[in-house]
């Protein structure tokens, strides 16, 4: 198994699969690492719709927009957020608890040799509701995302996204 800094570092959206399906064992890996994300009040109002099926992906693909990887990727799996969970101030606190899960999620394909790429539904009212109708999930469930997960058609190269400049020190003189 890889560090977790060079999973990190190596971490890279990966469009292009192999047919090689994702086993069974691969997902409850990739859905461990996403359900071990913190969570605002350990409230986790996440909820995962694994996504195997040639219809659903390519609907999906066909309607979405930057979600063309689909109708290859063998694997989806939608992040959704359960809203009926936080009922109080915290209410939008579903998206960056989802949001966590998402990055382990990602982290972990790679650390196990799948390639993955988030594409963006919300906040997008047409995304949702494309999601949603397609999927068949209830109102109070709300698609973050959805990862598209498969075995690399090929090697990906990461981009270095260190910049120096987008770093601000307030510092004891």
């Amino acid at each position: 198994m890889k560090d977790t800094l060079t999973v990190i570092h190596e971490r890279t959206s990966v469009r292009h699969y192999t047919p090689q399906p994702v086993t069974d064992a691969d997902i409850e890996t990739l859905l461990r690492a996403a359900m071990a994300a913190p969570t605002s009040k350990n409230k986790q109002p996440w909820r995962f719709v694994v996504v195997s099926q040639e219809t659903a992906k390519h609907t999906l693909a066909a309607h979405l927009p930057y979600a063309a990887m689909l109708r290859d990727a063998p694997l989806a799996i939608v992040v959704c957020g359960d809203t009926r969970v936080h009922t109080d101030e915290s209410a939008i606190s579903w998206v960056m608890d989802c949001a966590a899960a998402t990055e382990n999620l990602l982290l972990a394909a790679q650390a196990i040799n799948l390639g993955a790429v988030w594409t963006g539904v919300y906040p997008y009212p047409d995304r949702i509701q494309t999601v949603q109708h397609t999927l068949q999930l209830p109102a109070h469930i709300i698609p973050l995302n959805i990862v598209a997960i498969g075995h690399p058609a090929k090697p990906a190269r990461p981009k270095d996204k260190w910049n120096p400049t987008k770093i601000q020190r307030i510092e004891n003189n």
